[in-house]
């Protein structure tokens, strides 16, 4: 499985993205895709999931009432609207894709493919 991210760039507090995860390879495998973030000097976060099949909904609390992410089957391709962004939430994100049906979700080592990052800056 191939990953591609896209639609990060620089907002202001308050402003919103859009990130995108397009998937490709062997996609019928695909049992679960999230977004993870990483701040400057800091460790890789989980930011949310979603089932490919069902589409059950996973976010960290820091990001609910903000962030929703969502998924086009037929696109093969996962969403990360950012909405009310804070200074808080820049950091480069990173989509992946779990095809090994693990039970924990907001691991980063439940998943097995990983896009290239997508940097999402947002100024106070």
């Amino acid at each position: 499985v191939q990953l591609q991210a896209s639609g990060g760039g620089m907002v202001q507090a308050g402003g919103s993205l859009r990130l995108s995860c397009a998937a490709s390879g062997r996609t019928f495998s695909m049992y679960r895709m999230g977004w993870f973030r990483q701040a400057p000097g800091k460790e890789r976060e989980f930011v949310a999931a979603i089932r490919w099949s069902g589409g059950t909904t996973y976010l960290v609390d820091s990001v609910k009432g903000r962030f929703t992410i969502s998924r086009d089957n037929a696109k093969n391709t996962v969403y990360l609207q950012m909405n009310s962004l804070k200074s808080e939430d820049t950091a480069v994100y990173y989509c992946a894709a779990d095809s090994s049906r693990h039970s924990i979700y907001s691991s980063a080592s439940a998943y097995d493919y990983w896009g290239q990052g997508t940097l999402v800056t947002v100024s106070s």
